[in-house]
């Protein structure tokens, strides 16, 4: 099953079938990248779940998280109890060991998409195979966890972002994420077109996009710390109620602005490799562009998340955060 769809997914290699079983479901190879698992029997406590990585081809350690976790699925050591989509994004990317080849895949799941192009086409391709997986079990409950590393390092290496919808998030979530060993959450204050956007905004699905620590080649990822998201999986994947800790151990933070990049004439006015949940003072001048002008920080302090000034003209090249309760 595992060997089967890598090989399609990453080096075209059409499997002999396209469906299969193994010990306690079926599995389907749907298109490269793209593996549902069908339990033999639904569980107690079962979600529809969506485990997506490499949407970002050079994010590694949630390839090799999945990846375990299938190992466990195929060798028995785990027994499917809930129907599970799996993901890998860009895989053009993943095979190139790049963040993207041509634009950034995570900012184009939105329905009107128009654009032409190799990653606007997998957007398309990715949206419909989550809208027939949860057509196909619309029964159960809607979960997607897209799973991702930062470029850089952060006060909170692993830490979660929330997207913005109209449906609520489950208040038993902050529970699974502080036992899944998460540190920090935050809030998004406006529609930002992600692929754990896209689950939560046009099928209030409960979504969150994950930061698993620093960007790093296959085999130099820090796996031991993921192990208590790896249990996460698991039991999701089980269809029973995860581990739950007090989401009072998690950090909450809302974002009060985004730093865009509106010309070629644009930096930052930090340093490169400044972490992520830096805090800066009020008066501190953050950006330069050469069409909006300068950017301070106004009465209170603000924590920098995403800072990349080597975006597209048009894009985000930072994230502006603030503690809340």
């Amino acid at each position: 099953m595992l060997g089967q769809w890598l090989d399609w997914s990453l080096d075209g290699q059409l499997p002999a079938a396209s469906q299969g079983v193994f010990a306690s479901g079926t599995y389907h190879l749907h298109a490269p990248g793209i593996l549902e698992l069908i339990p033999n029997q639904v569980s107690s406590a079962p979600h529809a779940c969506i485990y997506s990585a490499a949407v970002h081809g050079n994010e590694t350690a949630p390839v090799e998280l999945v990846g375990e976790w299938l190992s466990g699925i195929e060798a028995g050591s785990v027994t499917l109890g809930a129907p599970v989509l799996v993901i890998l994004g860009n895989l053009p990317a993943l095979k190139a060991q790049q963040r993207f080849l041509t634009t950034n895949l995570n900012r184009l799941f939105n329905r009107d998409l128009d654009a032409a192009g190799e990653e606007p086409d997998r957007a398309r391709e990715l949206m419909t195979a989550v809208d027939n997986f949860y057509a196909r079990h619309s029964a159960l409950p809607k979960l997607h966890y897209d799973l991702h590393t930062a470029i850089r390092d952060s006060r909170y290496p692993r830490f979660v972002v929330e997207p913005f919808a109209e449906s609520p998030t489950d208040t038993q979530q902050w529970g699974w994420l502080a036992a899944a060993d998460m540190q920090a959450v935050l809030h998004q204050h406006q529609h930002s077109w992600t692929f754990s956007h896209y689950s939560k905004h046009y099928h209030a699905a409960q979504a969150f996009t994950f930061e698993l620590g620093r960007v790093a080649p296959f085999g130099q990822n820090d796996m031991a710390s993921l192990k208590p998201m790896r249990a996460l999986l698991t039991a999701l994947s089980e269809g029973r109620s995860p581990a739950n800790r007090p989401a009072a151990q998690l950090l909450f933070f809302q974002v009060q602005h985004e730093l865009i990049r509106h010309s070629e004439n644009f930096q930052l006015c930090f340093s490169e490799d400044t972490a992520n949940f830096s805090r800066f003072e009020p008066g501190t001048l953050l950006a330069q562009d050469g069409e909006a002008g300068d950017f301070r920080v106004g009465d209170t302090p603000l924590y920098v998340v995403f800072p990349n000034a080597n975006v597209e003209v048009g894009a985000r090249a930072a994230l502006l955060v603030a503690p809340i309760t």
